[in-house]
C-alpha cells in the first residue's frame, strides 16, 4: 500500500437528491461518501441531482469522509454530470458498467478539459472502474491500467443480471477473484466482496461475506445503508491479534537474518520471504488505518 493511496474501507451510496440523507452522511463513519446520480435517481431527477452535488460535496468533505461521485454511462449523460460535478471536493468518479480502454479514455479526455477549466491539478479527478456486463470481464487489465484508474469494483447485481445468475457468493466468487488480480497487476486497488451489496437485514452474513473478502485481497467495498459501514471498516483493517502476530514474525526475520538465515521456523511453520513481506503488507496496512482514525478523531 503506497502512502498516496487512500484508505477507503467503507464507501457508503447516497442518494444526491435526499437532503436527509445528505445532512448525516459525515455521521456514521464511512471513510468516503458516493453521492449517486445512477441507479438510485430516476430519469426525471437526473438534472436536479446533479445541481445538487457540489454543495453536498462540499459539506460532506467538511464533515470528513472523502466524497465520490457515480455518474451515469450513456456519454450525453455523463458529460453533463462530469460538468456539473467536478470540483476540488470531489476525489473521484465512480463509473457504471465500464465497457474498456476506448471509454475511459473518452471519460479521461473530457476529466482533463475539466480540470483545466477548474483549476485543478490535472489527474485530480481519479476514477473507480465498475465491471458489470460480461464483455469488462475479459477487459479489466485494460482498465486498470488505465491512468485515472485508482480502483476497480465488481457491480454486484448489474453484473449477475447480465450473466443470468444470482448475486451469491459463490457465483461471484471468480469474477472478484479476476478483478483482484487485475487491479494488483496494474498497482490499483481491488474493492468489493462476493456478494450481494443489499444484504442489510442480516449482517452477520454480510459479514462473513465481507471478512472473505479482506482475505482474498480486497481492501474496501461498497454499501447502502449505514449499520453496513461498522462492519466493513472492521473487516478491512488488521485485528490487534494480527499485528500483533505481524510484529512477531517480521522481528523473527530480522534475527534469522542476522544469523545468515534464508528460511526459518517459527511457531510450527516455515518462514521464507514471502510469508514475512505479507507481514510486513499487514503492518504497513494498520499504520494507514490508524493514522486515517486519528485525523478522523
Amino acid at each position: 500500500m503506497e502512502a498516496s493511496e487512500p484508505v477507503w474501507r467503507s464507501l457508503m451510496f447516497v442518494p444526491a437528491t435526499n437532503a436527509k440523507f445528505v445532512a448525516g452522511a459525515g455521521r456514521h463513519g464511512a471513510d468516503g461518501i458516493i453521492l449517486d446520480l445512477e441507479d438510485s435517481i430516476p430519469p426525471t431527477e437526473k438534472a436536479t441531482a446533479r445541481g445538487l452535488v457540489r454543495d453536498a460535496a462540499r459539506a460532506i468533505r467538511a464533515a470528513g469522509p472523502e466524497v465520490l461521485v457515480r455518474v451515469n454511462q450513456p456519454l450525453g449523460l455523463i458529460a453533463d454530470d462530469l460538468w456539473a460535478v467536478v470540483s476540488q471536493d470531489v476525489a473521484a468518479i465512480v463509473l457504471p458498467k465500464t465497457l474498456g480502454a476506448e471509454h475511459l479514455a473518452l471519460v479521461d479526455e473530457l476529466l482533463d478539459e475539466i480540470e483545466e477549466n477548474r483549476g485543478l491539478a490535472p489527474g485530480h479527478t481519479k476514477i473507480i472502474a465498475m465491471i458489470e456486463t460480461a464483455g469488462a470481464m475479459s477487459r479489466m487489465a485494460e482498465i486498470a491500467a488505465s491512468r485515472r484508474v485508482l480502483g476497480l469494483i465488481v457491480g454486484s447485481e448489474d453484473l449477475s443480471h447480465a450473466l443470468g445468475m444470482e448475486p451469491t457468493p459463490d457465483s461471484l466468487y471468480v469474477p472478484n477473484v479476476l478483478a483482484v488480480a487485475a487491479a494488483r497487476a496494474a498497482g490499483k486497488l481491488p474493492f468489493g466482496y462476493a456478494g450481494s451489496i443489499a444484504l442489510i437485514d442480516d449482517l452477520a452474513a454480510y459479514r462473513a461475506v465481507v471478512r472473505r473478502a479482506a482475505g482474498l485481497g480486497f481492501v474496501g467495498g461498497f454499501c447502502i445503508h449505514p449499520a453496513q459501514v461498522k462492519v466493513l471498516n472492521e473487516e478491512f483493517a488488521p485485528k490487534a491479534e494480527e499485528i500483533e502476530a505481524a510484529r512477531e514474525l517480521v522481528a523473527a526475520f530480522a534475527a534469522a537474518k542476522a544469523e545468515g538465515a534464508g528460511a526459518f521456523r517459527h511457531r510450527g511453520r516455515m518462514i521464507d520471504r514471502p510469508i514475512v513481506a505479507r507481514a510486513e503488507a499487514l503492518l504497513k496496512r494498520a499504520r494507514c488505518v490508524a493514522a486515517k482514525t486519528e485525523i478522523s478523531t
